[in-house]
């Protein structure tokens, strides 16, 4: 995708931010044109990291998580303040990478199982009709346990072969059930199926760092099993990932992701300035710039142990983000400071950027709620002027209280559609709801009207 392109795209779900937009396509569209270049001058081009100066809810995380959406690139959001310093109870930085494996691992097993999707779709249906018919039983006949000590006495005879019209009959109920489960008549029955308990314990390593036990044992202990009782249609997901996985090389898959993961990796630092010390500021939180130290190899490019194998971070481009009320970005240590070259503020929303919200994007809210009361048999739609009406409430109540952005429309939203969400219940036919302006004034503007002095009061 060309730069272009890209912001194009972006633009279906993201109103205004510009500057942002056109760094992060140039940022995308660098990576396209590293991978056309020589090997030997490839590993001399790094990313030019991104710094999102701007309030919540402005669109910083959105804008990163759509643009990794877009070329299908492993993504993961992490808050710089979770972190901590080396030698304090917390997660180390380092685990950011492992979350971008992580990611990785689970994309690119992803895409693999599409490939053999139909193979498996197959097999699933085989074992289910396996499951539903009756089982055959062996016949057992006892046993000397001093024979079968000393390893004498009789051989085991063997099993008596069906006969070929126990064999025609099993073949004809097999057909039978396939037809019905096919048709979808056996979703309810239930089944029993052998399926791996997982491990999951984290524990804290003598420097204080969380330590994922159940992931460096996963490979090394015995898989436990246990037998699970389920309907079919629960069992069908698991079956379908159990078949699905037994044609798909798991070392394959793993050098793959390690690839994605370092060659196309996106990690949204947010949070940044939290970590941003000021030289003045006195307290509890020493931790500060031993975070930024922790995390400056980790950007400036180092390698990582993870249990799928060393992944290098030299090439991963990092984005991060943060309101910088209070800190500065000249209060990040200079060496980070200079491994973020590219730095882009995002503006407050304006009314105007409110309304567009509302109408422009694929996604937007007034969608979503028109969406949600559908099942329940309203059609509800919105009049232009109802649509400036909560904007405009919506830019005043930022002005009013704490600005909290586009997240305010939700806050909004609620407020206005409280009646018709409570008394919708699907029992009566389909109704046509439409919110007119006069609607939403007389809703919203008893909180956030032009008279409200709450602000005011001490």
């Amino acid at each position: 995708m060309t730069p272009r392109e890209i912001v194009n795209a972006l633009d279906r779900y993201i109103i205004g931010q510009d500057e942002a937009k056109r760094a992060v396509a140039i940022a995308l569209r660098n990576r396209y044109r590293r991978s056309c270049l020589p090997q030997e001058l490839r590993e001399e081009i790094t990313p030019k990291n991104i710094i999102m100066l701007g309030p919540t809810g402005v669109g910083k995380t959105e804008i990163a998580r759509r643009l990794a959406k877009l070329v299908d690139a492993p993504f993961v959001k992490v808050e710089a303040s979770k972190y901590t310093e080396v030698g304090y109870v917390g997660r180390d930085v380092e685990s950011m990478v492992r979350d971008l494996v992580e990611e990785s691992i689970r994309l690119t097993k992803q895409k693999r199982m599409e490939l053999v999707k139909d193979a498996a779709a197959a097999a699933t249906e085989q074992r289910l009709v396996e499951l539903l018919l009756p089982q055959q039983k062996k016949q057992q006949r006892p046993v000397n346990p001093l024979q079968f000590l000393l390893g004498s006495g009789q051989p085991e005879p063997e099993e008596p072969k069906p006969s070929e019209e126990e064999q025609q009959a099993r073949r004809t109920l097999r057909e039978q059930t396939l037809d019905r489960l096919r048709a979808g008549l056996l979703e309810k029955e239930i089944v029993e199926l052998e399926v791996e308990e997982s491990v999951n314990a984290m524990m804290f390593g003598a420097s204080g760092m969380e330590v994922d036990m159940g992931g460096m044992l996963g490979d090394l202990l015995p898989k436990k099993k246990k037998h699970k009782r389920m309907p079919v249609e629960h069992a069908r997901s698991i079956l379908m990932q159990q078949e699905s996985e037994k044609r798909i090389d798991p070392d394959d898959v793993n050098r793959e992701a390690l690839q994605n993961a370092e060659q196309n990796g996106i990690i949204f630092l947010d949070e940044i300035d939290k970590i941003a010390g000021n030289a003045n500021h006195m307290g509890a939180d020493v931790s500060r710039e031993g975070v930024q130290r922790d995390i400056l190899p980790i950007v400036e490019g180092t390698t990582v142990a993870t249990k799928y194998g060393p992944v290098k971070t030299d090439f991963i481009l990092f984005i991060g983000a943060g309101a910088f009320h209070v800190a500065k970005v000249t209060d990040l240590i200079p060496e980070l400071q200079g491994r973020f070259p590219i730095r882009v503020t995002l503006k407050d929303l304006t009314e105007d950027d409110f309304y567009a919200i509302l109408t422009q994007p694929d996604n937007a809210i007034t969608k979503q709620y028109a969406a949600l009361l559908k099942p329940d048999n309203v059609n509800l739609s919105f009049t232009e002027d109802a649509l400036r009406e909560i904007a405009k409430f919506a830019f005043r109540a930022n002005e009013q209280n704490e600005n909290i952005g586009a997240r305010r429309l939700h806050t909004v939203m609620e407020n206005l559609l409280n009646d018709i969400s409570f008394n919708a219940n699907g029992q009566h036919p389909m109704i046509d709801v439409v919110v007119d302006g006069a609607y939403v004034d007389a809703h919203l503007s008893a909180e956030w009207g032009e008279d409200n002095i709450s602000k005011y009061i001490l």
